[in-house]
């Protein structure tokens, strides 16, 4: 664990609320079922802290659902963006190597990078369907951002990780009470991850790990697919809200403005081609494509996990799939025989 530093909740609040001048604070807000991010505010008094998970992924501020990507048209806000999960931070990984490759930079995912302080949380209460820790990735920061946060006993234990993340801890020390966290409270944190990492494996003992994954899927049979199947509407909410998918059109407007809109492989017509032809025009193709490219393709193509076990594409699926339940039945079917 890296050197921490404590100040009070009051004041760190103030000092965020002070920022607001020059950026859009977001902070991740409870109601009544759900966390979702707002904009700070002097009344804003329901904050959740170290609480799983905000509804809207990370991805969403540096791809938002429709952008124009002509820069000089675009708006680029400067953002510092609190609470994020670990499951979000580790998605990024991904978003990175696709959008930030040496050879296709993409600018405005760049600019919207570049202008976004990232401030990650611990999970110290978890959701039902999150499940992080089975494929290695831990429930507390440990990249791809600028601060780590954690609220305990009125206070709020600050990690610095960045010079982005350093810059704005000077700017919180000049004119706040910060001082060196004290080691009792370091340990309880540490406590604490590891009470909360044993209870997400106890969630999902059965549940293949990520590599073993992508093997049973590379070699499923279309039995299973189109067995779980049956219930999707193609209404694409588990790739939308999914925080390593990007699927976009690009669409063409007057005036040479071009709009980087959101798509998703589950969509109907999402491979149609010319004449018609529609490589996944069937249901059982798309089903299936989606648990293809997260758990063989991307993995295969970048190196990097696509699904970072969030649990959003359960929690927002109307036809009440569980991909945690197909893994395990595949995984069932494999162990008989």
């Amino acid at each position: 664990m890296n050197q921490g530093f404590q100040i009070g909740k009051q004041e760190w609040l103030s000092f965020l609320l002070k920022q607001t001048g020059d950026y859009n604070v977001y902070v991740p807000v409870k109601s009544s079922n759900s966390i979702e991010y707002e904009l700070f505010d002097n009344n804003r008094k329901d904050i959740a802290f170290n609480i799983a998970k905000p509804v809207t992924p990370l991805k969403t501020f540096f791809l938002p659902v429709k952008e124009n990507v002509i820069i000089k048209k675009s708006i680029h806000n400067k953002n510092i963006i609190v609470g994020i999960p670990s499951c979000d931070l580790a998605a990024i990984d991904l978003l990175d190597k696709i959008y930030l490759d040496n050879q296709f930079v993409d600018q405005s995912y760049k600019i919207n990078r570049e202008n976004s302080i990232l401030i990650g949380a611990d999970c110290f209460e978890v959701q039902e369907h999150c499940h992080c820790v089975a494929y290695d990735i831990n429930p507390y920061p440990e990249k791809n951002h600028d601060i780590s946060t954690v609220s305990l006993n009125g206070e709020i234990i600050i990690f610095v990780q960045t010079e982005k993340g350093q810059e704005l801890f000077q700017n919180l020390k000049a004119n706040n009470t910060v001082k060196e966290a004290e080691s009792e409270k370091l340990k309880q944190i540490e406590a604490k991850r590891k009470e909360v990492k044993e209870i997400l494996k106890k969630r999902n003992p059965a549940l293949p790990n990520y590599k073993k994954t992508g093997e049973l899927i590379s070699k499923s049979k279309d039995d299973i697919w189109e067995k779980h199947s049956k219930t999707c509407v193609s209404c694409g909410a588990c790739a939308t809200i999914c925080p390593s998918c990007t699927c976009f059109l690009l669409i063409d407007r007057p005036d040479f403005e071009k709009v980087r809109q959101l798509d998703a492989c589950q969509y109907p017509g999402f491979e149609r081609i010319a004449a018609g032809e529609d490589p996944l025009g069937k249901k059982i193709l798309r089903f299936r494509n989606r648990y293809m490219c997260k758990y063989v393709w991307k993995p295969d193509k970048f190196n990097s996990t696509a699904c970072t076990g969030c649990g959003r594409c359960i929690e927002s699926c109307i036809g009440n799939i569980n991909k945690n339940e197909i893994f395990v039945e595949m995984e069932g079917k494999k162990s008989k025989k």
